[in-house]
């Protein structure tokens, strides 16, 4: 049993790329968590994508002992945690297993936009933050402009943070006293009922499912029959364990402790990352609170390129929700597309990195279709529906109104850029809410459609700003708005794959374009095929791929022009008799590159 005032758990916090996984590092080779030759650089970040992206997409936990000055040895269980927007749900789950956060700064770039909103999260759990300035042996680096940064915009005393650099490990012994020091011990009871919380799972095809768990009361022991109380499904415990970081057995887990277990669990079902798990004889009274449930907040269709491997991508993804509990998905049927799912994700680097793993972990080609969000329609007999695909839109007559989701958008940018981003969010329909100076720096807060940000409003942004502005982004909820379904005709048949829902003012522009993008697509028939962008019944943009024309009059020579007559006259009731009952063959690449609209 480990004294409970010698353990610390804590999150490393901070905006992308300010340097917590690498501090990371530098903190498991002080307190010999590794060898210098097992050290690899961001050693936390196991996946490939990881390194090869250079961001952290899963948090990851260890286990340090450190020796401090007062001769005692401490326990810190350290959460290294994502900075980017799509991936605030695993900070959220980890500052929920955590009693305290090392907030990093960057001393060169000072606060930025997910500083604040880790902040944040991290005072909606009650923690206690200890503020580090990290690079500070860079030349440009300006400590003390930074710690007045931090007191001015998040209201933290900075006088004593720690100034750190993860590059060559100043500041980290220092680092480390001020954990010991200044971040709270957890609480706990070892003669309670086991209590504990269920902060991540994952699937390994040796030991299945592991589940990572942080004890609240009692102790878990190998051997022990364990409850979920979610579902009250009973499992036996068959290992326990911590992350040095390296896979490591123990006898038992107590309170206060971070670790992990498995129990030969088959069902991926039965773990759902926030649940409670007690002992099955003598259960505690009530479960813990656990997390808030991810929202999605952008949709889109997956379906195999080949459709016998369907069933392959649906175990693919039971097994990526059991690793991220935010993915949400349900069955779909497309007459283009064949069998496949309707996906939610919380943006669109999150949607990227799933489409990545599923090809890379899983070896499964995929299609999917262009993002899209979550629309509420109030109906006219006072039902309310939400619509997550264009082609599920009720008939406009049945509609009383639409509402789209916003988001409340920070941006922090340098002042010599100001005007641009004022207008990339003018454009996007954007409503200023407020722009105030941060030494510098503008910042700005808006309330944009989501349905506007979803496409390339990031990448659009940092090209504006030649990539000194930081966005970050909350939803606020639903707001009321005149959009319009825009349908695709093919040889006037609608295409339900291609229909989209757009804001009335710019419908006819994305219909015209879609249309003008098919055209190139579409191989050419013998016969004429128009192709139509229709909102209700008027249509609003065409284009026409011409037809293949045969030669029929090849074979005369000369002779009388009636002859050539009757055999044109003949072709024509031909075409005409053929683009009745002809049917458009609308290859599988079109689709995918006319969905990709928004990518211009």
């Amino acid at each position: 049993m480990t004294d409970l005032s010698l353990i610390r758990n804590f999150a490393i916090i901070a905006h992308i790329d300010h340097g917590k996984s690498t501090l990371a590092d530098r903190m498991i080779e002080y307190c010999g968590g590794l060898s210098a030759r097992e050290m690899t650089q961001q050693v936390l970040d196991s996946m490939d994508i990881e390194k090869e992206r250079g961001i952290t997409i899963k948090a990851q936990t260890v286990r340090l002992n450190y020796k401090a000055k007062d001769g005692k040895t401490y326990q810190l269980n350290l959460m290294d945690t994502p900075g980017h927007v799509d991936f605030s749900y695993e900070v959220s789950r980890s500052l929920a297993s955590c009693e305290g956060s090392v907030l990093v700064v960057d001393a060169t770039q000072g606060v930025e936009a997910q500083t604040l909103a880790n902040v944040y999260l991290a005072i909606e759990n009650n923690h206690e933050i200890l503020p580090v300035l990290n690079k500070v042996d860079l030349p440009s680096a300006d400590a003390e402009k930074v710690k007045q940064q931090i007191e001015d915009v998040i209201g933290l005393d900075a006088s004593n943070a720690i100034e750190t650099s993860g590059k060559t490990g100043l500041g980290v012994p220092e680092l480390l006293e001020a954990i010991v020091e200044r971040l709270p011990a957890p609480k706990g009871d070892e003669n309670a009922p086991l209590k504990a919380l269920l902060i991540d799972s994952w699937y390994d095809s040796y030991l299945g499912v592991v589940i990572l768990v942080r004890i609240h009361d009692g102790v878990l022991r190998k051997k022990t029959n364990i409850r979920m109380m979610s579902n009250g499904t009973v499992y036996q415990v068959e290992k326990v364990g911590i992350f040095t970081p390296k896979m490591q057995d123990i006898d038992a887990l107590y309170p206060g402790e971070v670790g992990f277990i498995t129990a030969s669990i088959k069902s991926v079902s039965d773990t759902r990352v926030g649940d409670t798990i007690t002992d099955n004889k003598t259960p505690c009274d009530a479960p813990l609170e656990g997390f808030k449930p991810s929202v999605p907040v952008v949709f889109c269709s997956m379906f195999p390129t080949d459709s016998s491997q369907y069933e392959a991508l649906k175990d693919a993804l039971a097994k990526l929700k059991l690793n991220d509990a935010s993915i949400d998905y349900t069955n779909e049927n497309s007459e283009a597309l064949g069998l496949g799912f309707r996906c939610g994700f919380l943006g669109l680097l999150h949607m990227e990195i799933i489409e990545e793993r599923i090809g890379r972990e899983f070896d499964l080609d995929i299609i999917t279709t262009a993002p899209s969000v979550a629309y509420k329609i109030h109906l006219s007999d006072g039902g309310d529906m939400m619509l997550h695909k264009p082609a599920d839109m009720p008939d406009l007559s049945t509609v009383r109104s639409i509402e789209e989701p916003m988001v409340r958008a920070t941006i922090l940018v340098p002042d010599n850029y100001l005007g641009a981003v004022l207008k990339l969010c003018t454009e996007r329909r954007g409503e200023q809410v407020e722009l105030t100076y941060v030494g510098s720096r503008a910042m700005v807060v808006y309330n944009i459609p989501l349905n506007e940000i979803v496409f390339d409003f990031y990448d659009r942004l940092k090209s504006i700003t030649s990539g000194y502005a930081s966005f970050d982004y909350e939803l606020t909820g639903y707001q009321e708005s005149d959009l319009v379904k825009v349908q695709i005709l093919i040889n006037e048949e609608p295409v339900d794959a291609l229909a989209f829902l757009t804001h009335r003012s710019e419908a006819e522009a994305r219909g015209r374009q879609i249309c003008e993008r098919l055209k190139d697509l579409i191989p050419r028939h013998l016969f004429k095929i128009p192709i139509q962008a229709a909102i209700g019944g008027r249509i609003v943009a065409r284009e026409t791929i011409s037809a293949l024309r045969k030669d029929v009059t090849a074979k005369c020579y000369g002779g009388d022009v009636t002859r050539k007559r009757k055999l044109l006259d003949k072709q024509k009731k031909g075409k005409q008799r053929m683009r009745q009952f002809g049917k458009v063959e609308v290859p599988q690449s079109a689709f995918i590159e006319a969905l990709r609209i928004g990518d211009d």
